[in-house]
């Protein structure tokens, strides 16, 4: 609404009683009140006095500035939760983001506060419940002590859940265990970015008296600890061991590592290790993941044997997630389908022996699956996919790098009429198996991705969004696609489509047309104008020229919040555009876009969809000189011998 609209009923809106103008505002979000206080003074002066006693404050799609966020947080005692993008934020802002009202506190992107934040929360906020803190002090010359860390435990002695999403491993592994030992005896959720497998374990070894005999020991520190996820340097045996043995409550356990060097037998993951795992039965959720972002690697010490002996104490677990375990093979893979009757959800990444023969016998099992995840196995093709469709009840389906999936897998996934997600990237479909998916799936689908789909044309945007089908779709990734041109784009801004997240990156023949089209775009609610875009990557889409960026100004994308371009071509541009819209995030380097992008765990790399995974090609050609035995060695030249050789308008 504009202010000229506005003023004639300014008068009519002044008759409404405040309360209930304050009651209808409040049941919006910040960003939306913000927009609709600057249509006339009436809504705001409602404005202005709701923000003293709204119970929460959420504002993560942007990142305001101290200037911007000063007159939104003004003194309000019923304050309990607090979500804030710090980007732009620093030390200064304290005083107006810690309120001792709190029970809630998410603050994201903290890189440029120092442990002073650590220290003011633990002195100010002592009845908060859940506490997030992001990337805290990655700035140069920002540091933190020790001492705000024991001063953040001390005080906050009410957390339950508490999210340190940052690099604790500076500290040494002896002081840091009698810091913890000031954490919440109620605290239930613990997750930390980065630590050590040596410093969690000393945290979590059981301080044993001589005169103490019996065999079942508390826990010194985190007795009530539920769920805990953790990346650590190297997922070891002594670190599951420990975390099974002292946990005696832990129902989710995720753990996940990088290694920066091949570990050795002593700081390594290995069949012995795996037995350890939920010693005490409760556990519902497992997730064990070696990502090669820094060093090619896996579990080389598990095999199938490990895998059975853990699957004999995880019947009754609920979601199983496995990455980097290449050495284990169906037998492995079948023995949990077979003996996790409750199980819903299983992802695997990097099965590099995982095959068709894993599926097909699941219509036999109690099973009944709602969410699979199959990335980098490249072994499995549309038979495994025919089978996996007997879960009828699927909502997720991860089908990521499985080159060897065609048509007849999109066949296969037309029955599940409850799917909601569904990633096909680098699959070998084409525009009219697209088609095969028809109302019956497309009309549920929110999120679809078929990234890399070489074969892909500018009709697969009619299958898509024929008819009524497609018209639930918020996000989708068409990235990657070479013959993908304007025309598809301008298909696309027709259907009328309410998308929220719309990536293009790399796609050659994307340019200037397609920005106009979407620019120009209604949607069927409301004829909203610029459609409803949140995201949109242009990474390197070699079309986009300056012509493109003058369709960004104002009103154009009113509600765009994460843009991706390649900065180096249109530098001016860009610069321009950051200061015209200060509260766009613009990605210039090829990351990927937005928060949680199908999965957090991949990393934010570009990757070439063309050739074959990296572990994958390390593992084709084999390895280098390791430190381990001949068995596996030998295992290793199995796996070459067998592998297949394909490669808001603005807020204010």
């Amino acid at each position: 609404m504009e202010m000229a609209k506005c003023a004639p009923e300014a008068q009519s809106l002044e008759l409404l009683p405040a309360a209930l103008l304050a009651s209808i505002m409040a049941k919006l979000d910040i960003s939306s009140i913000c927009s609709v206080a600057t249509t006339c003074k009436t809504f705001n002066l409602c404005a202005s006095q709701i923000l003293s006693f709204l119970p929460n404050f959420h504002l993560i799609d942007i990142a305001p500035s101290i200037d911007l966020l000063r007159p939104l947080l003004p003194p309000n005692p019923y304050l309990r939760s607090l979500k804030v993008d710090c980007r732009r934020l620093d030390d200064s802002a304290i005083n107006h983001l810690l309120r001792p009202s709190l029970h809630e506190l998410y603050l994201h992107n903290c890189e440029d506060f120092s442990g002073k934040l650590l220290l003011e929360i633990g002195g100010r906020c002592r009845e908060l419940r859940c506490l997030y803190l992001g990337s805290i002090a990655e700035k140069r010359g920002r540091t933190i002590h020790i001492s705000d860390l024991e001063e953040l435990l001390s005080g906050c002695s009410q957390l339950e859940s508490l999210s340190l999403m940052f690099d604790i491993s500076m500290f040494l592994p002896d002081i840091s265990a009698r810091v913890w030992t000031m954490a919440s005896p109620n605290l239930l959720t613990l997750e930390i970015g980065e630590i050590s497998s040596v410093m969690m374990t000393e945290v979590l070894s059981p301080t044993v008296e001589p005169q103490q005999l019996s065999s079942h020991i508390q826990p010194a520190v985190l007795p009530n600890i539920q769920k805990l996820c953790l990346t650590v340097d190297y997922i070891t045996d002594t670190l599951v061991g420990t975390i099974s043995k002292c946990l005696l409550c832990l129902t989710h356990l995720d753990l996940q590592d990088a290694p920066v060097i091949e570990p050795n037998i002593t700081f390594d993951l290995s069949n012995s290790g795996l037995q350890l795992i939920n010693q005490h039965g409760s556990l519902k959720y497992l997730s064990l993941v070696r990502s090669p972002r820094y060093l090619l690697t896996y579990f080389r010490r598990v095999n199938d044997l490990g895998i059975l002996l853990m699957a004999d104490k995880c019947s009754n677990m609920e979601s199983i997630s496995l990455g980097g375990f290449c050495r284990v093979t169906d037998s492995g893979f079948r023995a949990i389908l077979h003996s996790c009757a409750n199980l819903q959800k299983l992802r695997v990444s990097h099965g590099t022996q995982l095959t068709d023969l894993v599926f097909h016998d699941i219509s036999a099992t109690s099973l009944s699956l709602t969410n699979v995840s199959l990335r980098w196995c490249n072994l499995l093709t549309n038979l495994a996919v025919v089978h996996l469709a007997y879960n009828m009840d699927l909502k997720v389906l991860d089908l990521r790098d499985c080159r060897n999936l065609g048509d007849e897998a999109l066949k296969a996934i037309s029955v599940l009429h409850k799917l909601k997600i569904l990633l096909l990237d680098g699959s070998d479909i084409s525009d009219s198996g697209l088609s095969y998916l028809g109302e019956g799936v497309l009309g549920s689908l929110t999120s679809l991705s078929i990234r890399g789909c070489k074969r892909l044309t500018d009709k697969c945007i009619a299958s898509i969004f024929d008819g009524s089908s497609g018209r639930a779709l918020q996000n989708l990734d068409l990235s990657n696609l070479p013959n993908l041109s304007d025309n598809g784009i301008l298909s696309l801004a027709k259907s009328r489509v309410r998308i929220i997240e719309l990536r293009m990156r790399e796609c050659p023949r994307i340019g200037d047309t397609s920005v106009m089209a979407l620019a120009s775009m209604q949607v069927d609610e409301g004829g909203w104008h610029g459609s409803s875009l949140k995201l949109m990557d242009l990474y390197d889409c070699r079309g986009i020229t300056q012509l493109a960026f003058r369709w960004f100004k104002k009103p154009y994308f009113p509600r765009l919040r994460w843009f991706g371009v390649t900065g180096s071509i249109n530098r001016v541009m860009v610069e321009a555009l950051v200061r015209s819209r200060p509260f766009l995030h613009i990605a210039c380097h090829g990351e990927e876009l937005g928060i949680g992008h199908w999965d957090s765990s991949d990393g934010l790399f570009r990757q070439d969809r063309e050739e074959v995974d990296e572990l994958e090609q390390w593992l084709l050609e084999g390895e280098g000189e390791t430190d381990v035995d001949d068995d596996d060695v030998d295992v290793d030249q199995e796996m070459v011998g067998e592998s297949d050789d394909e490669g808001m308008g603005e807020l204010l």
